[in-house]
Order: C-alpha cells, then sequence, then structure tokens
C-alpha cells in the first residue's frame, strides 16, 4: 500500500532523488541545458529555476528582449518538471530510481502562454506547480518572472504521464 503523508508533514525528498532530476533535466534533456535552465528549487508542491539572459536568447535585437520562443520553452519544461516533483511525491513508497524512471512517459500534450510584459532583464526566475496529478494526465500553472520579480509571462499545461 502507498505511504501516506499527512498535509502538516511535508514531503522530503532524499539527495539522490533531487541530484537525479536535476541531472535529467538540466543534462540529459539538451534543449533546457541550450536554454541554460537550471533548477533553483524542488519541492513536491512548487519548482524553481533560472535563465541567464545571454546573447544566444535574444529575440528582439533593439531591445535586447528575450525570445518569446524561450519563454514558452522554458514554461514547458517547467510544468513538466512540476509533474516529476508531484510523481516523486506520490511515490515515495519506490527508491529514489524506480521514481526517476517513471518520467520516461512524461510529455506535453496541451500549452498556454500568456506573455503580459516584455522580457528584459539580466535573469529570469521561472516557477510551476501541479494543479491536478491524475493517474493519466497532469495539469500544471507556470510563471516566468523578471529579477525584480515582476510577472511578465504566465503559462498553463497539460502532460501525459502514462
Amino acid at each position: 500500500m502507498p505511504q501516506r503523508h499527512p498535509i502538516s508533514e511535508p514531503i522530503q525528498f532524499e539527495d539522490e532523488f533531487i541530484l537525479g532530476v536535476k541531472h535529467i533535466f538540466e543534462e540529459m534533456i539538451v534543449f533546457n541545458r541550450t536554454l541554460g535552465l537550471t533548477i533553483t528549487q524542488i519541492t513536491a508542491s512548487q519548482v524553481k529555476a533560472r535563465i541567464n539572459m545571454r546573447n544566444e536568447l535574444v529575440g528582439h535585437y533593439a531591445y535586447n528582449r528575450i525570445h518569446g520562443g524561450v519563454i514558452s520553452a522554458g514554461l514547458d519544461a517547467m510544468g513538466g518538471l512540476a509533474v516529476m516533483a508531484a510523481i516523486g511525491a506520490r511515490h515515495m513508497d519506490e527508491s529514489p530510481n524506480q521514481r526517476l524512471q517513471r518520467f520516461a512517459k512524461l510529455g506535453t500534450i496541451d500549452l498556454r502562454v500568456d506573455y503580459l510584459r516584455p522580457g528584459i532583464g539580466e535573469w529570469f526566475e521561472l516557477r510551476a506547480e501541479v494543479m491536478r496529478l491524475g493517474s493519466r494526465v497532469a495539469s500544471t500553472r507556470m510563471e516566468f518572472l523578471g529579477a525584480d520579480g515582476k510577472l511578465l509571462s504566465t503559462g498553463s499545461a497539460a502532460y501525459i504521464v502514462s
């Protein structure tokens, strides 16, 4: 029977699990490495990452604005990362390696991005959380923020998990 965790007892991921997720997300998903996505926080309820602005990410040369495709790809990746964390939390009765193997079936089935403000800055923070984790589909909400904390873009997505 799966181990249950009361709301008052936050789930603590093992170092092995966190390192494994970081390896998959930052190294094995090569496009995330191309974007420069670096995980800054992984919890069962929220994930955070950072993208440092660099010349390869410019979408509008006159304003040094980040490309909208970087924003949408970053938000999509973060939604997937949030699902990884939620799956990891749901299956704490399994070993870290067993939980990491579950991510092989994860894939985006729907993505919506709203661009609210121009993405201008030295770096950006991305956040995501799972709204619902079903047996086949997960729904997420994501945010793309400037270094000053202003909300620049939002996203929502659905992911296949089985």
